[in-house]
Formats: C-alpha cells, structure tokens, sequence
C-alpha cells in the first residue's frame, strides 16, 4: 500500500511539472508610470463597473483600462505580444483584446490576466498595475 501511495505521489509530481521555457521569449512590461484622474471627461467611461475606456498615446501601443466593480481597475497594454505587429490589439465582445495582424486572443478583466484564447499562443498580454487614490489612477508596471 505505501509503495502505491509513493509511485502515485510521485507520478502526480513529474506530471505536474511545467515548463515555462517558451514564456522567456515573451515581451515583458514595458516601463511605464502614468496618472488618470476619473473626473477627466476622457474617462468618463470607466467610472461605472464593467466600463472601459482606451488610452490611446499611451504605452506602447495604447491601454485598455477596465473598471472591474468600482473600486478595482485592470490595464492592458494595446500591443500584440506574439508578433512584431505595427497594430493596436482591439477591444470585442467586452471580454478579449484581439491583435489584427494574427488574429490571436487574449483575455481580459480581473483575474484574467490576458492569457491567450487562441491555441499555440503562450504569451500572455502585458498587464499593468492600477492603483486607486481618490479619483486618481496610478498605472504602472509591476
């Protein structure tokens, strides 16, 4: 009976391992430190949960910020990160940022962490910190 717990244990151990070699060649967060003030008419928005506005000229290739319930905000970063594509990723269906140069998906909103929809893809989007003060929004990388 211990000799089957073992080999089970260590069967669940070797086939729980993951590799995250391929996740390396991922862009990582780009430097960035900017503020938003929620009584700016351009984020007018994203003062109700579930709203979003885009900031565009920011980032790389612009962000996403969406209002998660109030009080707790998440922000994307606009750029494709499984290509060398001169493309903002868009906005759809209010759930995933999709890059136009490959068509590829990216989940969106808290928790989510703009993981990949679309198969063979494994880097995720770049996800940016927000923090809230007030009516004032701090984005910034990790």
């Amino acid at each position: 009976m211990i000799k089957k717990v073992f080999l089970f244990i260590t069967l669940s151990t070797f086939l729980s391992c993951a590799t995250n070699e391929n996740l390396q060649n991922c862009i990582q967060s780009l430097p960035l430190s900017i503020t938003a003030d929620l009584n700016n008419p351009e984020l007018v928005n994203a003062l109700v949960p579930g709203g979003f506005v885009e900031l565009n000229n920011r980032g790389e290739k612009g962000i996403l910020l969406i209002n998660v319930n109030g009080n707790e905000f998440v922000a994307y970063d606009k750029r494709c990160p499984a290509s060398d594509c001169n493309q903002p990723m868009t906005f759809e269906r209010g759930i995933v940022l999709k890059c136009q140069c490959d068509n590829s998906e990216y989940g969106v909103g808290f928790g989510i962490g703009g993981q990949p929809q679309t198969n063979g893809y494994v880097c995720p989007a770049i996800e940016y910190r927000v923090i809230k003060n007030g009516t004032v929004l701090r984005i910034t990388n990790f």
